[in-house]
Parts: structure tokens; C-alpha cells; sequence
């Protein structure tokens, strides 16, 4: 996933700071307890977050608040209802919050980012429920089983990070299908493409390190004839506006169902079970394809691809590279191709070294 490098918040300074160049607030507090202090002092220090106001020197019209690693579990003594009318970015990273106070977060309209990355949240009720500016969530590692309903009163959603929790099935989309571009739902325990028919608008779909077989949605009918609903295997044709399709390490075998996907410039697929490389016939757009540690044994099937940028086959069971030349001499616009940890690397190798087709081809095996 493509996120923005964190900031350094730990300091040795009990000291707080204000970017001046703007009303941002960032609170810095001691780096948390390592080896050698006691539980006692670690506790100690904790409560000293949640028993003060951090945030007591900052003025009203502050805009953008961070709390980054600050020990905090309640947010009670931070007084966030006087921000309420300007503020516009919450992030309250790498904490102890697993309860959203209601009584806290209704007043905040006016927010349009909240970041809760690394919190232990199990739940979010209707803390979120007049947030109706918001564009941008993230509750990455967090507890969370299940995509909140709370998402139904976020008419303005436009990303969506849920990385890292214990989400099984992808449900409570609908409302939000109009505005969506981006969800992430990486590292979690889904094993079914689903719930996003609602999402026409959708460009970004990250679903890498779970637990997918295959490349297709599921949908639930009803039928007529015996009344009983019917799960029936559809491709990706209603996201027809995405552009990055995330599914690294899952457990496809077999790349399909992307048909309808004219749009899609990146495709990542690294760490299944891909056994050949097909089903891109529609998707000349691509600029990226990593299809790197899988069982693919031939370079195939992709020489229409002539706006390719990079391509990663890298530990495949590629035994030769007798089609390289074949399939790549149209992409004018190709950068990288990563085929490192082949059978061909070793073959290559053992040939003789001052053939130019051999020289040509192994330059082929880094990245460059």
C-alpha cells in the first residue's frame, strides 16, 4: 500500500511544540518505557497522558491535531470540543483508544481526516455519525471484525483504510459507493471477493495478505424457483473505473475475471499460486504487472501490453527466455523487468558468456 512516511514522534523532551506556518498542533511525549524501567514508571507515565490536557497551549483555531504514540486512552481531558469549529485533521496514532466517545466526536463536523492507525478498537458505534465532511478514515490495526456501520452516515468518503484487523467478509459499502476511490482492506481474513457492487467510482482496491482463491466477486441471488439464495461467481465488471488492484499474497491460482477492468494501470499479484500468465487480454492500460513468486513457467500472453512500465517475474519457473524478445519488443515504455530466482538465471549462467544473446538476456534478470 502506498501511505505516507510517519513522522518521528518520540522525543526525550517533556516539551510541547507548534508548527507555526500553520494552526497545527503536534504533541511530543517521552519515548515509551524500554528494558531496564519498571512497569510501575510505564504505567505511571501513562496516566500522566490521560490525566492532563495536552493540548492546553494550543489556540482554538487550530486545525490539524497530532497525537502520535502518546499513551493515550481516553480523550476526555483533551477538551476537543473547542477545536471543534475549525479543526479539520484528527490523528491520534499509535495508541491505547478502544472506545470513541460519542458525547467527543458528534461535535467535530467540521473533520474532514481522521487517522486512529494502531489503536485497540473493537468497535466504533455512532461516534463517527455527524462526520458527514469526512474524505478520509483509517483504522488500520485495530481489533476490528467488521466494516462499521458506521460507514453509512460518511457521505463524503473518499479513503478508506481498515489494514491489519480481523475483518472476514466485506460488507456496509452501499452508502458510501458514490464517493469512494480507495479502500484498503489488506491483512485481514477474507476469502471472498465481495460486497462492492455499490463502489462504481472505486480506483484503488487493496485486498493483499488474505485469504482469496480467486479472482472473482461473489454475488447472492435469490431464485424464484425454490426460493433459496444462490451464490453466483461474477468478474470485477462493476469496478470498471479501477486502477490498482492489490492481491499480493492470497492464494489465486489462476489470473481471470478482469475483463471488464479496461482502466487498470497497476496489478500486483505477487506471492500466490499463479501457474500462467492470462486473462489480460482487455487490460491494455496496464503500466505495472507483478506477478513475482508464483509458479509461472513462461513469459506469455502480454506483448499487447505496449504501455507496460515494470514488469516483476521474479521466482517463477521460467526455464528459458527464448520468448523475451517476442513479447517485449512493443513496450517502447517498459523501465524494469525483475526475472531474478528463475531456472533461466542458473541456465544462462552456465552458457557461454560471450554469446550477445546470452549477454543481452541476462541484463534482463535485475532491475534496472
Amino acid at each position: 500500500m502506498h501511505r505516507p512516511d510517519e513522522s518521528s514522534t518520540g522525543s526525550a523532551s517533556h516539551e510541547k511544540f507548534v508548527v507555526v506556518e500553520r494552526p497545527t498542533a503536534r504533541v511530543a511525549l517521552p519515548p515509551p518505557a524500554v528494558d531496564g524501567d519498571s512497569d510501575e514508571e510505564a504505567e505511571v507515565d501513562g496516566s500522566q497522558a490521560n490525566d492532563g490536557d495536552l493540548l492546553e497551549d494550543f489556540p482554538d483555531e487550530t486545525d490539524e491535531l497530532e497525537l502520535v504514540h502518546s499513551r493515550l486512552s481516553s480523550l476526555v481531558n483533551l477538551r476537543l470540543d473547542r477545536f471543534a469549529r475549525h479543526l479539520r485533521k484528527l490523528c491520534l496514532r499509535q495508541n491505547a483508544i478502544s472506545h470513541l466517545d460519542p458525547e467527543i466526536f458528534r461535535l467535530l463536523t467540521q473533520l474532514e481526516e481522521l487517522d486512529l492507525y494502531d489503536n485497540k478498537l473493537k468497535t466504533v458505534g455512532d461516534a463517527l455519525d455527524n462526520m458527514a465532511a469526512l474524505t478520509v478514515l483509517d483504522f488500520s490495526f485495530n481489533l476490528l471484525r467488521q466494516v462499521p456501520e458506521a460507514l453509512s452516515h460518511l457521505r463524503s468518503l473518499k479513503t478508506v483504510y481498515f489494514v491489519q484487523n480481523k475483518i472476514s467478509k466485506i460488507t456496509g459499502l452501499e452508502s458510501v459507493g458514490a464517493t469512494l476511490r480507495s479502500l484498503e482492506l489488506g491483512g485481514n481474513r477474507i476469502r471472498h471477493i465481495e460486497g462492492l457492487d455499490a463502489l462504481v467510482n472505486l480506483e484503488e482496491l487493496w485486498l493483499g495478505k488474505n485469504k482469496l482463491t480467486k479472482l472473482e466477486v461473489e454475488c447472492i441471488t435469490l431464485s424464484w424457483l425454490d426460493a433459496q439464495s444462490h451464490t453466483i461467481p461474477q468478474n470485477l465488471s462493476t469496478l470498471s473505473r479501477l486502477k490498482i488492484l492489490s492481491l499480493q499474497s492470497n492464494r489465486i491460482t489462476k489470473i481471470e475475471g478482469l475483463d471488464q477492468l479496461a482502466d487498470l494501470e497497476e496489478l500486483y499479484l505477487s506471492h500466490n499460486g499463479v501457474e500462467r500468465l492470462e486473462g489480460l487480454e482487455n487490460n491494455t492500460m496496464l503500466r505495472t504487472l507483478d506477478v513475482g513468486a508464483n509458479f509461472v513457467p513462461a513469459i506469455e500472453n502480454i506483448s499487447h501490453l505496449v504501455s507496460l512500465e515494470e514488469l516483476w517475474l521474479n521466482n517463477n519457473k521460467i526455464t528459458d527466455l527464448r520468448a523475451l524478445e517476442l513479447q517485449l519488443k512493443n513496450m517502447a515504455s517498459l523501465e524494469t523487468i525483475y526475472l531474478e530466482g528463475n531456472p533461466c538465471q542458473q541456465a544462462e549462467v552456465l552458457r557461454d558468456p560471450y554469446d550477445p544473446l546470452v549477454s543481452d538476456n541476462f541484463s534482463a534478470m535485475g532491475r534496472y
